[in-house]
């Protein structure tokens, strides 16, 4: 049993990532106009991490367009293996900004220079800011209510970087009242490694998750949980196993039955523990389930990925 985003759905969604697109636009013409009239390198980082929102928000509505796309002959699966590869790219470019901000910033430290306009430059950070946080609320709030992990992240991200301005505003302001220049290259060479670290995360998880990473340990416990709960009806289960593709979840099992059980009674059973799995999740899943008897040696030997040979008296 598969869901799918639908057409209607995935346009009503388009608008909150094109809002996403707009305000990172925005604050980038404001952060980059406030490093302007500053020559602050704090501004400058944060300018450049404006960018990476920029990314994180094209990048979704790249994945809103391909979870149109219904499974063809050549992808059975669906296109959500697409998300890793992007996810990569994302990474490098976010890896490639920090490290422009700390080769800017090195050589302030080593020569700090004043800054200007720092009132001007305070006033238009903290607009970007304030727009960062009324669109990334709208978008969390929303993806919540439409039910969609992928707009509610993206709205996530947008709140992340609301802290990142506050630091740098911080910053900037103990460089006004204390006159450590310093102070202003050491915040901007913080924020690139937290970039880093995020762009770095981008990339270890497109990598793991090519390799048919299994679903998060808190949803498998949900999983297990209920499989657990049906040895009270004899209903066993093994050879569970998981992955991710995109957003998409795959769950297969053996469930082992009664093998007085009708066929119909156990495609009943099937569907039932099937359903039950998918409301478990936000996420589109798919659930594959395969019937043997309880009592038969030979339903073992499907215990793993590969088929073993069971030596019979």
């Amino acid at each position: 049993m598969i869901i799918f985003v639908t057409h209607m759905q995935a346009r009503s969604l388009n608008k909150y990532l094109y809002l996403s697109v707009g305000a990172a636009l925005l604050t980038i013409l404001l952060k980059s106009y406030a490093y302007w009239v500053t020559g602050s390198m704090g501004f400058l980082s944060d300018a450049l991490e404006s960018f990476v929102n920029l990314f994180a928000a094209l990048f979704a509505l790249l994945m809103l367009h391909l979870s149109r796309k219904p499974a063809d002959e050549e992808h059975e699966f669906g296109h959500g293996k697409a998300e890793y590869f992007s996810s990569a790219v994302e990474g490098a470019l976010i890896l490639v900004a920090a490290f422009t901000i700390i080769r800017s910033a090195v050589p302030r430290i080593i020569a700090p220079q004043p800054l200007e306009n720092i009132g001007t430059g305070l006033l238009f950070s903290l607009l970007a800011s304030l727009v960062n946080l009324m669109v990334g609320l709208v978008l969390v709030n929303n993806g919540k209510k439409k039910k969609s992990l992928l707009v509610e992240a993206d709205g996530r991200h947008l709140l992340t970087d609301v802290y990142t301005t506050a630091g740098v505003i911080l910053g900037i302001i103990l460089v006004e009242f204390t006159g450590w220049l310093i102070i202003d290259p050491v915040i901007a060479i913080l924020v690139a490694f937290n970039i880093i670290y995020s762009g770095y995360r981008l990339i270890i998880r497109s990598a793991r998750e090519l390799m048919d990473a299994t679903i998060p340990e808190d949803e498998l416990v949900k999983v297990t949980g209920y499989l657990d709960s049906l040895s009270k009806r004899e209903i066993a289960y093994h050879s569970l196993q998981t992955r991710m593709s995109g957003q998409r979840r795959f769950i297969s099992m053996h469930l082992l039955v009664p093998g007085e059980w009708s066929v119909k009674r156990g495609h009943d059973c099937a569907d039932e523990v099937e359903e039950s799995i998918i409301a478990m999740f936000r996420e589109p899943v798919t659930v594959s389930t395969h019937i043997e008897p309880v009592e038969d040696p030979a339903s073992m030997r499907d215990i793993g990925i590969d088929r073993i040979e069971i030596d019979t008296l």
